[in-house]
């Protein structure tokens, strides 16, 4: 994209901060976020982002323009509690209420999650889209999946109803400098903490955030009416238990993993094949994604301090604390 007017809400989040970043030297982004971090904005208007504060489930958009080009939605409801009225205002009506507002650009990329699935007793088994739907049972984000089905629903239908062209992605795991539940486990590491997981093994598809920004541009051309899904991971299927033995590696510290007690799910695993046909391979393999994280969060090496994070790992830290982080 060049020279295209973009809208990214969650902006100062985990993932959308750094795709702001990347769209923002070629086009006009503009910010959407709460921004309840300190710095937050500030850090954003600073590369060149338009900033608005506000809340989509609101649906007061006074300001905010509404000729995007592209929309990418990736703002959440992500907290530790059991609040679905809350996680259903901000994911599925939140959705609407923006598409809404945006219903003349090109097209729409609108995050969902892999915790839409229903879970099966293989852990190896590679969800495919057309899998059955359900919930995922996270003890980090009780009303995620649940409330991210619907927002799916909500997606597909404002894309029919407005003829508005719309993507939804299933991320599976995003990680980087800046966050995700690798990061999170290597805070845990580092910090001589026990890393909790889900089941043994627990695979997934890590996606390094370098393959997210060089990917978005594609999943946006794909968009169309009625909206496809697409599984959003890395090419690889690699166990939790795999890179924090390969975080210790790099750390040289031991990584110690324990079953998490409310753990339902046995695997998070997605076949890829829909999204390599939309965007091609990606560019970092899981070693090199891993071993980029470290160094980029602890740039003073491990007994350095840590950037300052965002997203997912920002809501585990609070499910150990049990706070409930801002959405």
């Amino acid at each position: 994209m060049n020279g295209r007017k973009v809208l990214v809400t969650g902006a100062a989040g985990q993932i959308a901060s750094p795709i702001c970043e990347h769209l923002a030297t070629t086009n006009e982004v503009w910010g959407l976020d709460l921004f309840p971090l300190v710095g937050s904005r500030e850090r954003l208007e600073g590369i060149g982002v338009t900033t608005w504060a506000g809340d989509v489930a609101s649906g007061i958009f006074s300001g905010l323009p509404d000729d995007f080009d592209y929309v990418i939605h990736l703002a959440a409801y992500l907290a530790p509690d059991h609040d679905y009225d809350a996680a259903l205002r901000v994911n599925a009506e939140g959705t609407g209420l923006l598409l809404s507002h945006c219903r003349s650009a090109r097209g729409a990329l609108v995050m969902s999650s892999v915790g839409v699935y229903e879970p099966v007793p293989d852990p190896w088994h590679e969800f495919r889209e057309s899998d059955a739907l359900g919930d995922a049972h996270s003890p980090y984000v009780p009303t995620y999946g649940v409330t991210k089905i619907a927002q799916e629903a909500v997606a597909r239908t404002c894309a029919r109803v407005f003829d508005l062209p719309v993507v939804i992605a299933r991320m599976n795991t995003a990680y980087g400098p800046n966050g995700g539940m690798p990061a999170h486990h290597l805070d845990a590491i580092i910090e001589g903490r026990d890393v909790t997981v889900r089941h043994n093994p627990m695979p997934a598809n890590p996606i390094y955030q370098q393959d997210i920004n060089t990917q978005v541009e594609a999943l946006l051309g794909a968009a169309s009416v009625p909206a496809p899904v697409v599984n959003w991971g890395g090419d690889e299927v690699v166990t939790q238990q795999e890179w924090c033995a390969h975080l210790g590696e790099l750390t040289e510290r031991p990584a110690r993993v324990v079953l998490h007690p409310e753990g339902k799910r046995r695997g998070g695993a997605v076949d890829v094949g829909r999204r390599r046909e939309i965007t091609g391979p990606c560019a970092v393999d899981w070693r090199e994604g891993m071993r980029l994280m470290v160094e980029g969060r602890y740039p003073d090496g491990p007994d350095g301090r840590r950037i300052a994070g965002a997203g997912a790992a920002h809501a585990l830290d609070a499910y150990e604390r049990r706070e409930s982080p801002a959405s």
